[in-house]
């Protein structure tokens, strides 16, 4: 589902440059858009921003915490993702971005899974990674079953002999 994009930012002083976070509103150069995104830090020990990536178009998008920060885009779609330190996807979407317009996104990073959201709340994501949490668990239960299961199975063959 589409909506119509937020209406721009009052301007502030300055020159804004594109793919620079900024920590305010900025106003969106000629043919350019500005996505304001939100990034929570998550419910890990370290936070998501600071073992994270933020990249557009696959060009990096400095972010240094979490909290809200206004990135200006040139007009048109865009892939937009959070990876982790390695590169690897951890929550990706992607915008159509209008000239003069804000575009919110709220990068929700949970205990289950990891979400992104417009100003509308509607979920966006096109791939959302499962949490660290919850791979740490369904690995302990696979080790666990295979551990277990290894040693009822050495005990029983052992057993039997």
């Amino acid at each position: 589902m589409s909506y119509a994009p937020h209406p721009g930012h009052p301007p502030v002083p300055g020159p804004v440059s594109l793919l620079v976070a900024y920590p305010h509103p900025i106003p969106s150069p000629p043919g350019c858009a500005v996505l304001v995104v939100s990034v929570n830090r998550g419910p890990y020990l370290v936070p998501a921003t600071a073992a994270g990536r933020f990249k557009i178009d696959g060009r990096d998008v400095p972010i240094p915490h979490e909290g809200t920060w206004h990135v200006a885009v040139p007009a048109g779609q865009h892939d937009v993702r959070y990876t982790d330190f390695m590169g690897l996807p951890v929550i990706t979407t992607t915008v159509v971005a209008h000239p003069g317009a804000a575009h919110p996104l709220s990068f929700r990073f949970g205990g289950w899974r990891n979400r992104v959201h417009d100003g509308y709340g509607t979920d966006v994501t096109r791939f959302g990674m499962w949490s660290n949490y919850l791979i740490a668990l369904v690995t302990l239960v696979v080790v666990g079953v295979l551990c277990c299961g290894g040693f009822g199975l050495v005990a029983a063959l052992s057993g039997s002999s």
